[in-house]
């Protein structure tokens, strides 16, 4: 993605242009909301050796904020790293030279709007997440199999009523059940060398869906080609997972 087409699609999707808070630096536009005016990214001219990489010249970065959860495991894929003059616990660099796939860098700016939205507005009426639970760390089918209301962690402006799809990792790799957020906002500190959570939100299971009903090959067709951190169901996937069972797929080929 180039830094172009980077600002076409924050103001198709977030209806935000790039701003330029420092005086005589036309290299660093920040991007922000329009509401709270926080960062939710900032664009930077980077020599490629500041990251450890042999490649002469300088790239077009975007840092943006992440769930210190994910960062571990991104920074260990091509062109993301951690982030440049920047708390590196809280945010990370990514490439725009093509070196990440356009669909990842949308992923993280959803990551990244979502953690910097304001608290106290949002869009009208409930809204919908995709948010991953991963096998390895928390078995989520033998909980929801002893109770139909769970704790989970929250990273993201989920509030009561929201719709919260679960996508279980690998193995599974598919959208399992469909649940409403019944309380949020709940403190609960707890940290270890997989899990780091500062707040947890009970969530209701309403739906489970046959596993190979939602494949992560199902909803790369409908635009999701990650799932890494919390984030927006798009409108095509939305429209899906409400659909009858036989039509999951339907309009997707």
């Amino acid at each position: 993605m180039t830094k172009e087409a980077l600002f076409a699609h924050v103001k198709a999707a977030y209806g935000t242009e790039p701003d330029y808070p420092f005086r005589g630096e036309s290299d660093t536009p920040v991007l922000r909301h329009a509401e709270n005016r926080k960062w939710y990214g900032l664009v930077m001219r980077v020599p490629y050796a500041k990251f450890g990489l042999s490649r002469a010249g300088e790239a077009d970065v975007l840092n943006l904020k992440c769930d210190p959860l994910l960062s571990g495991s991104l920074r260990r894929e091509a062109g993301i790293f951690p982030a440049y003059h920047m708390n590196h616990y809280e945010w990370i660099s990514v490439l725009l030279d093509g070196t990440v796939p356009d669909e990842t860098v949308k992923e993280l700016l959803d990551i990244s709007f979502a953690l910097t939205a304001p608290k106290g507005k949002r869009a009208k009426g409930p809204r919908e997440w995709l948010v991953p639970a991963n096998p390895k760390y928390y078995d989520i089918e033998a909980a929801f199999r002893e109770n139909r209301v769970i704790d989970w962690k929250q990273s993201s402006a989920v509030r009561v009523g929201d719709t919260v799809y679960l996508y279980v990792a690998a193995p599974v790799s598919a959208i399992l059940y469909r649940c409403r957020a019944v309380e949020v906002d709940i403190p609960h500190r707890y940290a270890d060398e997989n899990v780091r959570m500062t707040k947890r939100m009970r969530i209701e299971k309403l739906e489970e869906y046959d596993r190979g009903r939602f494949t992560f090959e199902v909803l790369k067709r409908h635009g999701v080609f990650a799932v890494r951190g919390p984030r927006s169901v798009p409108e095509r996937l939305s429209e899906a997972l409400k659909s009858p069972a036989g039509d999951a797929c339907h309009g997707a080929e």
